[in-house]
């Protein structure tokens, strides 16, 4: 059975086709959300959400192709909600100064680096090469278009281009916010 089919019986009241389409992209929902968010109870919360979510607004769903795309931007937008609650209550041990010194003798891991980059950009980066989804679903995923996708992302390639040029000379690495 396909997804289309599946998505039409579950709208129609199939639970049971609603459990499947959750189990077909339930492990890429939770590497997205474990790439966006790190605590393990918030990418829980975040994972619960999105499946209340999608299921009651499972009618609404006018197109079954974009099933997964549809489900992914609800997670984000779950984890853009909790990321931003998170915000207003900074426990005092996560308070970081807003410019990271990485000394050049130690290796520079990219994740950290995309780590600090402004939202849109992480999540752009996150998507397209650390979940491998294409530019076009990650595009419609994200509510842009192609082009300003692919702008963004030599943008932020460039951004992340000079951080690491100017790792090796032994200086900071900080994005102007």
């Amino acid at each position: 059975m396909n997804i289309q089919q599946q998505v039409q019986l579950a709208q129609d009241g199939d639970h049971e086709a609603f459990l499947e389409l959750i189990k077909h992209i339930e492990v890429r929902l939770y590497r997205i959300s474990s790439s966006i968010l790190k605590k393990k109870e918030d990418i829980v919360d975040a994972m619960q959400e999105t499946i209340i979510k999608t299921y009651e607004s499972l009618p609404q769903l006018r197109e079954a192709s974009f099933f997964e795309t549809w489900a992914i931007r609800i997670l984000i937008n779950e984890c853009n909600s909790i990321l931003q609650k998170r915000k207003r209550l900074i426990p005092f041990a996560e308070i970081h100064p807003p410019i990271v010194h990485v000394p050049a003798y130690e290796a520079v891991d990219m994740r950290e680096l995309v780590d600090q980059l402004e939202e849109d950009k992480r999540q752009l980066i996150i998507l397209h090469y650390f979940q491998d989804i294409p530019l076009k679903q990650v595009a419609e995923i994200m509510q842009i278009t192609e082009s300003t996708a692919k702008t963004r992302l030599h943008r932020t390639r460039k951004l992340l281009s000079s951080w690491l040029e100017d790792n090796e000379e032994g200086g900071h690495m900080y994005e102007n916010r």
